[in-house]
């Protein structure tokens, strides 16, 4: 059953962003979705600084990224940064369209958070958005972004649907080359393989707000519809789950990804690693835009901010408390 305040919020929702978009072509896509997710956006919080950049990847693709910063800290670095992939299916997506979560995770945990404008599918098929996180995680982790950041501060690397794919992946991708430095990685609503795990697979195909006919096209937009796909690129493919950073996933009960998180989740521990699964009872796929009005994603929003907090560097906590 769908939570009230859910419901109320996929009707505002499907009043802008009906369903079945993407039987559109992808410019069409993402007039609509940057139009929904704009009448969805509220005002910055006042207490932060936003800087956007332009980063060039070490093979030559220019990206956008925004840093979102706590007004108190001036131009000094938090102890703390998170690396923030948006979702979209890897057709969606942009800097302002998560906006909202990305500007209230920074108010909210006093984190430095910069979020990334990867390449998007169909224009760049896979793995050209995984390129692009991986080649910006490995900068932000030897300071190399355009930003001045605190020689102590630690990094995690967060995301949502396929961001959450991005973030995973990247994770996975560091742990097999040997490259330490990433604190953590909160996951919501993931979407870990290339076609959702059962029983949400089957039980939430025709699901609000994304059904699995949705999933299955902006997997093929991406990865192409035959295999083989990167197998990297695809963290449910991964041969090991051992050695990851602590992992917060996330899921809402009404979404076919929702045992994408619960699958991943039960292999890192299978591995003996540190990672933990969060069920929004009543939510949907997309649903963290409710943020203003859903109980359950307030639940959901701090759950993330909590285990952000929590792996920063403890040096951050205790200036956290002083701010």
């Amino acid at each position: 059953m769908l939570e009230p305040q859910i419901a109320a919020f996929i009707d505002e929702a499907v009043a802008v962003y009906p369903a079945h978009t993407t039987a559109l072509s992808p410019p069409e896509q993402r007039a609509l979705y940057d139009r929904y997710a704009a009448t969805l956006t509220p005002a910055l919080p006042d207490v932060l600084t936003v800087r956007d950049a332009g980063y060039t990847t070490r093979a030559g693709h220019a990206l956008r990224l925004r840093l979102y910063r706590h007004r108190a800290r001036g131009d000094q670095a938090a102890h703390g940064a998170v690396l923030y992939f948006h979702g979209g299916g890897f057709v969606l997506g942009s800097l302002d369209s998560h906006q909202l979560v990305t500007a209230r995770i920074a108010a909210d945990t006093g984190l430095d958070v910069i979020a990334v404008d990867y390449r998007l599918a169909p224009e760049h098929p896979a793995p050209a958005a995984h390129d692009d996180c991986l080649d910006v995680t490995l900068a932000a982790l030897e300071r190399q972004l355009p930003f001045n950041s605190s020689s102590g501060a630690t990094l995690q690397l967060a995301g949502d649907s396929a961001g959450a794919t991005l973030a995973a992946s990247v994770a996975l991708r560091l742990r097999d080359e040997g490259v330490e430095g990433v604190r953590g990685i909160a996951l919501v609503y993931p979407m870990l393989g290339t076609d959702p795990q059962p029983p949400a697979r089957d039980t939430e195909a025709h699901a609000p707000m994304l059904t699995l006919r949705d999933v299955h096209a902006f997997r093929d937009l991406y990865w192409g519809a035959q295999r083989p796909y990167p197998a990297w690129t695809i963290p449910l493919e991964a041969s090991r789950y051992d050695n990851l950073p602590p992992t917060l996933a996330i899921g809402a009960e009404h979404d076919p990804l929702r045992d994408d998180a619960r699958v991943f989740v039960e292999r890192i521990q299978a591995a003996g690693g540190d990672a933990r699964l969060w069920i929004g009872t009543g939510l949907v796929h997309g649903c963290w835009r409710a943020l203003a009005s859903s109980p359950g994603v307030r639940t959901m929003h701090r759950q993330v901010c909590d285990f952000l907090a929590a792996h920063a560097a403890p040096v951050f906590d205790t200036a956290r408390r002083e701010a």
